[in-house]
């Protein structure tokens, strides 16, 4: 009798009706992307590469804001303040780099936060810009996100070839 081990690695018989292993990992369909890593390469969807090569650009931004917010709070008031704004601000905008990436790649859906990056800064500037009513502001900022996220979710619809959303690539 075979111990467990050996049962592991014993390689599974071809029968005349069964195709290649390497042809039928070619026939799997985008709906097993999110259903794991192996699922993923054999459908042939991976993570997106940045315009900059493998140089980790991205989570050098984000190891550096996060270090500018943890010591923006230990600086005294007019630094501090400055260093914790920067600190977010970077963290923030390499997230969203990364997710605009993801997105557009259609590998993963992005899709409200890129609209409320659209939103949010449009209710801010109305609010501080001009001398409009908080409601309509407020108003104005959600046509913004709900104009975006309508353009942001049928640009992913395009390019992932008709899914609304993926939520694990």
């Amino acid at each position: 009798m075979p111990t467990k081990r050996q049962r592991r690695k014993r390689r599974r018989r071809q029968t005349a009706g069964t195709p290649p292993a390497e042809s039928r990992a070619s026939a799997t369909t985008v709906d097993d992307a999110g259903r794991g890593r192996a699922a993923r390469r054999r459908a042939g969807i991976e993570r997106p590469v940045a315009p900059w090569g493998s140089f980790p650009l991205t989570e050098i931004v984000i190891f550096v804001g996060v270090v500018l917010l943890a010591v923006g709070f230990f600086i005294p008031p007019p630094q501090g303040f400055v260093m914790i704004a920067v600190g977010l601000g970077l963290a923030s905008l390499a997230g969203l780099e990364l997710s605009i990436r993801e997105h557009f790649a259609a590998y993963r859906s992005h899709t409200l936060l890129l609209a409320s990056a659209i939103g949010v800064p449009v209710f801010g500037a109305l609010f501080l810009a001009t001398k409009l009513s908080p409601a309509i502001c407020v108003a104005a900022g959600l046509a913004a996100f709900g104009g975006a996220a309508w353009l942001f979710a049928s640009a992913f619809s395009r390019r992932s070839g008709g899914a609304l959303y993926r939520l694990r690539g």
